[in-house]
């Protein structure tokens, strides 16, 4: 019965330690701070705050993890704002009364620069579904357009 005793004080006295080791550190403080970020879509912040708690800890695999995600979410945020650019330029493009071989030979490439960069996207598990559903609704729209302007 002493040994029980033994046993449960010292799991419960391991467990504070790492609890306040958590706590005290400020690569894993970063690290909490980083994984808050990433959960409210601020991936700058997420990457900026999980770098310098890898920075600190080159151990942190909370940091590490948090800094490749936030890597791959950000990857997805410039896709999907580029692809909103480079809508509003083909749709000036595209209002135009008169469209010019010029004109379709840029759409052209501008579908093929988004198509291209599409296919490098790879998300992870943890990666924003509404993030990978809006870069694939930009793609499908690019990969139309490409369609008819080939036509």
């Amino acid at each position: 019965m002493n040994t029980k005793l033994v046993i449960i004080l010292f799991s419960l006295f391991t467990v504070l330690f790492m609890a306040l080791y958590f706590y005290f550190n400020p690569s894993y403080q970063k690290s909490l701070q980083a994984k808050y970020y990433y959960e409210m879509g601020d991936y700058d912040e997420a990457y900026a705050d999980a770098k310098e708690a890898f920075e600190l800890d080159l151990y942190n695999r909370m940091a590490a993890t948090i800094m490749a995600q936030s890597k791959t979410s950000l990857k997805y945020v410039n896709y999907i704002k580029d692809a909103k650019e480079y809508m509003k330029q083909i749709d000036e493009i595209v209002s135009k009364d008169d469209i010019k071989e010029a004109d379709k030979a840029k759409i052209r490439l501008i579908c093929e620069i988004m198509n291209s960069a599409y296919v490098k996207l790879a998300p992870s598990v943890i990666t924003d579904k509404e993030l990978v559903e809006n870069a694939a609704y930009y793609h499908a729209g690019f990969e139309q357009l490409l369609e008819k302007v080939n036509r």
